[in-house]
This record gives structure tokens, sequence and C-alpha cells, in this order.
């Protein structure tokens, strides 16, 4: 009550600290706790619900495993969506806590890669067009990196900025913790970035798949006068979507000429679809 109290306008730290110390003293703790957060969450006082999603965050940065472990379970879960859902509390939940909570929920997508729930539990967010956009975090804000950091995490991949951002969270001067802010933030960017790169690939490669697989059966009826004006119309609009589909196959292999898995399946699909440009001409000019 003290950490959430709504009459007092910033945060009381030291309480806070102290309810992420009782946390820890008990192996009920963390259960416990997130029975106590989302009931305070889903406070009708603004206050007193942002509060309680900075005591969140900050269990989530200071009470380990077995914390992460309870909020990326469907019945923790649940009572975040419940804020944001028309359905329940929604429809007169703030728009600050309303965004607030997406950032969390955002937020944990990045940090915890491997938890399927909370990745499942956002999708259907923005499924249901509860959430239009991902939020873009404010400057201000620290994200939660865990502690210890779960596998998969994004710092696993650079030792040297894994150590400065451990070593930027320790301090207590405000101008390393804004430090850290921004290494997270330019940290999360790349990923989303790179995220956005492996999709773009995933979606050009599948749909050179399937438009070269629809334009050989096209061409093997038309190769027997057996198709129709409608179907001649359609192959003719594959041809001229294949023919768009080769500078994104080379800008996709330009990107990824460091790594020769990838590579080789950018190259693969490219094969297939010349072969495919190469049968239609060869097929309609003959005709």
């Amino acid at each position: 009550d003290k950490a959430t109290d709504p009459s007092i306008p910033e945060e009381n730290w030291e309480c806070i600290q102290q309810f992420c110390a009782q946390v820890n003293a008990s192996t009920e703790g963390p259960s416990l706790a997130l029975r106590l957060l989302a009931h305070k969450i889903q406070s009708p006082q603004e206050r007193e619900a942002l509060h309680a999603l900075t005591v969140l965050e900050t269990c989530v940065n200071n009470c380990g495993d077995r914390f992460h472990c309870e909020i990326a379970k469907f019945r923790f879960l649940n009572e975040l969506i419940k804020v944001l859902s028309p359905k329940y509390y929604g429809i007169w939940s703030s728009e600050k806590v309303k965004l607030r909570v997406t950032e969390v929920i955002f937020s944990w997508t990045v940090w915890f890669p491997q938890e399927v729930k909370i990745r499942d539990a956002y999708q259907m967010l923005k499924k249901q067009g509860i959430v239009k956009e991902d939020p873009k975090l404010p400057e201000d804000k620290i994200l939660p990196p865990p502690s210890p950091r779960p596998q998969n995490s994004i710092f696993d991949t650079d030792e040297e900025k894994s150590k400065l951002l451990a070593r930027l969270l320790k301090s207590t001067h405000p101008e390393d913790l804004q430090a850290a802010n921004h290494l997270i933030q330019s940290v999360v960017r790349e990923e989303q970035e790179k995220s956005a790169r492996v999709s773009r690939r995933v979606n050009t490669i599948s749909e050179v798949s399937e438009n070269v697989k629809h334009m050989g059966e096209l061409l093997e009826n038309y190769k027997r006068q057996e198709l129709s004006p409608a179907d001649q119309e359609t192959l003719q609009t594959l041809f001229q979507r294949c023919e768009k589909l080769r500078p994104l196959l080379f800008r996709l292999a330009s990107e990824a000429v460091a790594d020769d898995e990838v590579l080789a399946e950018i190259l693969q699909a490219n094969d297939k679809l010349m072969q495919a440009l190469g049968q239609y001409r060869q097929v309609v000019s003959s005709q």
C-alpha cells in the first residue's frame, strides 16, 4: 500500500525496494506479489495504477527467475490484458495507464523472447486491434533487464555491451542510468530492425515460392491451350509480380552477405524465380 500510495506524486523507492525484498524472502513471494500488483494496476485511480506498474517493473529487474516465471503465465498476463480490453476495465482505464501496460508487455517480448505466452498475449492484443502498433518506448524509460538474464537475451550475442550494461545499471549516478537507458534503447532498435529484415526475407522467399509454383501450373495449361482469358490475365499478373521480386531478392542478398546459410537460401529462391521467368518468356513467345 505504501509503495503504490496514490496520495504521493513521486515513487517511494524505499518502500519499493522493501517490497522487492519481501518478494525474494518467500517461496510464495512472486505469486502473492503479482496477485496484489494486479489488483493495484487495475485501480480506477491513475496514480495508484502507475505506481503499481513501477513496482512491477522493479520486481522484474530485481526478483529473478521465479518472478519471471510468474509474469509469463496467462493467469497474470490476463490481468494486464483486462486493463486494456474494452470488455473489462479498458473502458474506464486512463490512456496513460493503458499505454504503460502496453509498453510493459511489449518490453517483455523483447527481454524474454523464449516466453511464448507473453508473445502470444501481445500478438492477440494486436490481432484484436486493441494495440494498433508497437509502442515507442520513452527515452527516459529504463527497460527492466532481468537479473540474472535469461538465455537468448538480446545481450547474449554481445559480451562487451552486456558487461557495460551490467556496470551502468549497478551505478547510483543518474548519468550512468541514462547511459544504460540509451544503450538498451539502441540494442532494442537493432533487434527490431533485425526482426523486420528476417520477416521481410521469409515473406519474400515464401511469395517467390508460391508465385513460381502457380506460374508453372498455369504455363502447363497455356501450352495445352487450356487457359481461360481470366487465367491468362492471372498469368501475366504473376509474371509482372515476379519481375518486381527480382530487385527485392537482390537487396536481401546484399544484406545477407555475412551469413552463408541465409545467402544460399536467397540465391536458391532467385534461381527458381529466374527459371520461371525464362520459362514464361519461352512458352508465351512460342505461342
